[in-house]
């Protein structure tokens, strides 16, 4: 099992490695623009779920604020998307659910998110809830004091006792999938 573990973290920073490159080719000023961060995830322009997530994600490892991600945020997405840990990657997801920042969900910022997945991949799978009726019952799981917003201390905890909830709330909608698939892509084509 070590030798296993230690082969596929060899390949993540390979992979990384790999993607590292692309970003030096793609960027040589050293922003990464979203039109860009589309393309190197292949996210398709008819996509409008996909990119209106993408866009999510792109903004949340825009740290700074400026409509790019420099190296240093490119590179902190890699690590996070290819080999963050559980606690790490559910940090984030709260932070790409908390779309005004506050450090608190609403029902609002929980249904917005939750509707893009629906149509990316809850669609396809065997649930059958409508959004709201999804977001109804990540409130009543993860809403410890039923005070209508959900704090980071609840929804680590929540997603971490229930598997409906967690497999909702860790937003995998395959980024490490995509970034493999694309990152052969982009090197053919450069």
């Amino acid at each position: 099992m070590g030798q296993e573990e230690s082969h596929n973290e060899e390949m993540d920073l390979a992979r990384i490695h790999e993607l590292c490159v692309i970003f030096m080719k793609e960027c040589p000023s050293g922003a990464l623009h979203l039109h860009e961060f589309k393309k190197i995830f292949g996210v398709p322009s008819s996509s409008v779920e996909e990119s209106l997530f993408i866009e999510t994600i792109f903004n949340s490892f825009d740290t700074n604020k400026d409509n790019t991600l420099d190296f240093l945020e490119y590179v902190a997405a890699l690590h996070l998307i290819l080999r963050g840990n559980l606690e790490d990657r559910l940090k984030w997801s709260f932070k790409m659910y908390d779309s005004d920042g506050n450090g608190r969900l609403d029902r609002t910022e929980v249904k917005r998110l939750v509707r893009i997945l629906y149509k990316i991949k809850l669609h396809k799978t065997h649930i059958s809830m409508t959004p709201s009726q999804i977001c109804d019952r990540i409130f009543q799981l993860v809403d410890q004091n039923n005070d209508g917003e959900i704090t980071l201390l609840e929804f680590m905890e929540g997603a971490q006792k229930d598997e409906w909830v967690m497999d909702l709330l860790k937003l995998d909608v395959n980024a490490t999938g995509w970034v493999i698939q694309n990152c052969g892509r982009l090197e053919s084509a450069t």
